[in-house]
């Protein structure tokens, strides 16, 4: 039986295992590596902050977690593609690590992080004052 997320520890085994999958996926794999040019050491440790902030409101993030995808917007377009394959790949790990109600929590915000930056990309992308 799987157990709950629970602490900042679940969150890092959680994320260090999504961004193993990111890494090998067809889709989303270049874009990190390739266009993005990630630094995953740099990277993780945000990501712990990001996620423990978003289950446990810890308060330990400190960004502007859409800028990052902005920048690479510029390089590559990001479309809903992307972004499904994002909240596939995050939801598939939390189901093969945890189960539970902080679990199913996590989905269900990540799912709203999903559709509300999907939309802003698609605005920027489509409907911006420079594409009119």
């Amino acid at each position: 039986m799987k157990k709950d997320i629970q602490d900042r520890i679940d969150i890092e085994i959680l994320v260090n295992n999504f961004y193993d999958r990111v890494k090998d996926d067809e889709l989303l794999g270049r874009i990190f590596d390739k266009v993005m040019k990630v630094d995953w050491d740099k990277h993780l440790p945000k990501m712990y902050d990001f996620w423990e902030n978003i289950v446990f409101q810890a308060g330990n993030y400190k960004g502007r977690p859409f800028l990052p995808h902005l920048e690479v917007n510029a390089k590559e377009t990001l479309t809903s593609s992307h972004f499904d394959q994002w909240l596939k790949l995050f939801h598939k790990t939390i189901d093969d690590l945890f189960e539970g109600s902080i679990a199913n929590q996590l989905k269900f915000k990540s799912q709203n992080i999903k559709e509300v930056w999907n939309y802003k990309m698609d605005y920027i992308n489509n409907y911006s004052p420079d594409t009119l």
